[in-house]
């Protein structure tokens, strides 16, 4: 058997591991208000540390300032609680039109 096919088969099968252990595990695990209340905070600082990189960095470099503009203004725009298209549509124009106006 090919190496890759065997790694390819031994992530699928802890992947699949992992998400059974959730309902398995369900009952007989009880984790701590604490721990249970520091998860959702991970979750949150994992997805934010996503959000930034994804926002201003390309390649090894900085992405330039309309992006995270962009990012920004989509942001607020979800926060206010706009409709999904509202906030994409209107990331991409602010984007646009900072890029049309020569900030990379």
């Amino acid at each position: 058997m090919n190496a890759q096919l065997v790694a390819v088969l031994v992530l699928a099968a802890g992947t699949y591991a992992f998400r059974l252990a959730g309902p398995v595990l369900q009952g007989r695990v009880e984790l701590p208000a604490r721990v249970q209340e520091l998860l959702g905070q991970a979750a949150t600082v994992l997805l934010v540390a996503l959000l930034a990189t994804g926002a201003l960095t390309a390649g090894h470099g900085f992405a330039g300032w309309a992006r995270p503009a962009g990012v920004l203004v989509g942001g607020v725009l979800a926060w206010r609680r706009a409709p999904f298209a509202v906030v994409v549509v209107g990331a991409a124009a602010v984007t646009a039109l900072l890029r049309l106006a020569g900030l990379p």
